[in-house]
C-alpha cells in the first residue's frame, strides 16, 4: 500500500546534518572560536548549554542512528566483548561500543567530548553510563538528579533541581571559561518553548479523522526538538512541518489510506524494524494516532524565570512519574484521539518505560482497551523474533475484523 511522504524530510536532515557536521569540525576553528563538545543525555536541560555556547551532542540518538542502519548488534557485541553486560541498555552499549572501536562505528562514533551532563529523570542507567563514559575519556561530568514523582509534583521537588540547575551553571562556567547571558538563556528557553509547542500541535493533528500523520512521521520528526531545540532553526522545520499537516488535513489526505482503526503506541520505536513492524498494521488501515514516547518533548517551558521553567519541565517527564499519572496520561490520549487500541513495546532495554506496562495494560483492559505487549529491543536486533511477533500482531489486529 502506498502512503504519502513527508516533504520536509530533507530539510529536516539537512538542519542536523549540519548540526553534527558543525560539532564535529569545530577543530578547524582557532582555538580561541572553538565552542566545546558536551555529550549529554535526552532529558538533560540542553537550554542552558546552548545559551553559553556549547555544542551538545546525544549517543542516544546516535544510537537509534545506529539502530536504524542495522548495525547496532555489531556495536553491541564490541561492548559485551569489553565486558559490559548484554542486560544494559542497548543505547548504552551501541555507545560505549563506539567509544571502545571507533573503527567499527558509523561516521567514526561521535566527536570526542569536553564535557559530559547527564540527567536522571529518563533511567538510572544513564548515571553509570555516563560515570564510565567519564571514566574512559577522562572528562569532567554533571550529574543532575530529579526526585522521583510518585504521586503529585511538590515544590520541594522543583526548588531541589533549580538548585541543582544554579549549580550546573556555576560549573559549566569553570569547566568552558564561559559566562551565562541571561539575556541569551531567556532567548533560548523561549525558542524552546515555541519548538515544543508547535511539536505538541503537530502531535494533536492526530485527533483528525483521517489523520494526517501515522507515528513513524513522528518518530522521524522527532529529531529536531531533540538535538537542536532552542534555536530559530527548529521553529522553523516544525512550522513547515505543521503547514504542510494541515494542508494534509484540508484535503483530506490520510497518514494510512482507509483508515478504520486508531491506536496508540507505548515506549520507542523499534529502530531497525520501523516501516517493516509497522506495515501490517497499514495494510489493515491501522493507524497509529498517538504515542507516548514523542509526547516526551511536548514539555512546557511557562514564566519568566528559566531556571525555574526548566526546573519544572525537567522534573515531571513522563519516565519520572508513577504509574498513576502514567495511566492517567494514556487514558486521556484514548479518549482525545479516539483510540481503538494500544501497542505496547515491551523493550527489553528500557526497564523504566517497559517495566509498569503489565499493570498499565491491565487497567486499559478494565476499560475495555484492546492491548498487545510486543517485547522486543529498541536497538538490538538479536531481541527481535520475526515470527513471533508477525503472528502476535495478526492475532491482535484480528479483534478489529468486521
Amino acid at each position: 500500500m502506498r502512503v504519502p511522504r513527508l516533504q520536509c524530510l530533507p530539510a529536516m536532515n539537512r538542519l542536523l546534518g549540519r548540526h553534527y557536521l558543525g560539532a564535529r569540525y569545530r577543530k578547524l576553528l582557532h582555538p580561541l572560536d572553538r565552542p566545546p563538545v558536551a555529550w549529554v543525555t535526552s532529558g538533560a536541560p540542553v537550554e542552558i548549554l546552548r545559551a553559553m555556547g556549547i555544542v551538545s551532542v546525544y549517543p542516544e540518538n546516535y544510537a537509534a542512528l545506529v539502530a536504524a542502519r542495522k548495525q547496532g548488534a555489531a556495536l553491541c557485541q564490541v561492548a559485551e566483548e569489553g565486558g559490559y553486560s548484554r542486560d544494559l541498555c542497548s543505547y548504552a552499549r551501541i555507545h560505549l561500543g563506539s567509544v571502545l572501536d571507533p573503527g567499527r562505528a558509523p561516521l567514526g562514533g561521535l566527536p570526542r567530548p569536553d564535557l559530559l551532563v547527564a540527567c536522571n529523570n529518563i533511567c538510572g542507567t544513564v548515571v553509570k553510563w555516563y560515570q564510565e563514559l567519564s571514566r574512559l575519556l577522562d572528562v569532567p561530568l554533571f550529574l543532575l538528579d530529579t526526585p522521583f514523582l510518585y504521586g503529585e509534583e511538590s515544590e520541594d521537588a522543583i526548588g531541589y533541581v533549580r538548585t541543582q540547575l544554579e549549580e550546573l551553571v556555576g560549573w559549566l562556567e569553570q569547566v568552558t571559561r564561559r559566562r551565562l547571558d541571561a539575556g541569551r538563556l531567556r532567548r533560548t528557553v523561549d525558542l524552546a518553548a515555541r519548538a515544543t509547542a508547535l511539536w505538541e500541535q503537530i502531535r494533536r493533528l492526530g485527533r483528525h479523522r483521517p489523520s494526517p500523520l501515522n507515528v513513524p512521521d513522528l518518530l522521524l520528526t522527532l529529531g529536531p526538538v531533540v538535538t537542536v531545540r532552542g534555536t530559530p532553526e527548529a521553529v522553523a522545520f516544525y512550522r513547515a512541518l505543521q503547514a504542510e499537516l494541515e494542508d494534509r488535513v484540508r484535503r483530506g489526505v490520510a497518514a494510512v489510506p482507509g483508515e478504520r482503526v486508531r491506536l496508540l503506541w507505548d515506549n520507542i520505536a523499534i529502530w531497525y524494524r520501523l516501516y517493516r513492524f509497522f506495515q501490517p498494521f497499514v495494510e489493515r488501515g491501522a493507524c497509529f494516532v498517538a504515542d507516548t514516547y514523542t509526547a516526551g518533548w511536548s514539555v512546557h517551558l511557562e514564566g519568566n524565570d528559566p531556571l525555574e521553567a526548566l526546573a519544572q519541565a525537567y522534573t515531571t517527564v513522563f519516565l519520572n512519574q508513577g504509574v498513576t499519572a502514567r495511566a492517567r496520561q494514556i487514558a486521556t490520549m484514548v479518549e482525545e484521539y479516539g483510540v481503538d487500541g494500544v501497542v505496547m513495546h515491551h523493550n527489553r532495554s528500557c526497564k523504566p518505560y517497559s517495566g509498569i506496562q503489565p499493570v498499565l495494560a491491565r487497567l486499559l483492559g478494565e476499560r475495555g482497551i484492546p492491548v498487545l505487549l510486543v517485547e522486543a529491543d529498541m536497538a538490538d536486533p538479536r531481541a527481535y523474533v520475526e515470527e513471533t511477533t508477525r503472528n502476535r500482531v495478526e492475532a491482535f489486529l484480528e479483534r478489529f475484523n468486521g
